[in-house]
């Protein structure tokens, strides 16, 4: 089963992270676990400020921030995986990837705000888990 796995970097990505690893009968034998990283796009009057080249270097950098150290704790746990790392809208980012990558599910950590937050700010997850086409497993 392929995972595609959507890591903000916060407390939530590491719970459904270590969710994960315990869980490695979730991708089976074969599987393989795709992690994304979106970042948000750089407000287009800053973008044009700084140029092409150091908005492309910020996302990377924030981008690696977040996923150099799932990559270690992967590997030490012996799962096959792949990273991506892209800008634009965390939901349409994720959604998109699930399809390109060809994904079985999504995995992901959620703030777990109650209903009432929902309601009042949204949600990533609350969006993913309504608009997915596969399984979406939230870790709270």
């Amino acid at each position: 089963m392929k995972i595609l796995f959507a890591a903000d970097g916060s407390k939530y990505t590491k719970k459904a992270l270590a969710f994960l690893v315990t869980h490695d009968s979730l991708a089976g034998p074969e599987g393989e676990v795709v992690v994304i990283n979106v970042q948000a796009p750089v407000p287009g009057r800053v973008s044009s400020m700084l140029g092409a080249t150091e908005v492309a270097a910020y996302h990377a950098e924030e981008s690696q921030k977040v996923l150099v150290t799932i990559e270690r704790f992967l590997t030490r746990h012996k799962i096959t995986f792949k990273t991506r790392a892209v800008v634009g809208a965390p939901t349409a980012e994720i959604l998109r990837a699930a399809k390109r990558e060809k994904a079985h599910m999504i995995v992901m950590g959620t703030h777990g705000h109650g209903i009432l937050g929902r309601a009042v700010m949204g949600s990533v997850a609350q969006r993913v888990v309504t608009d997915a086409e596969i399984p979406v497993l939230l870790v709270k």
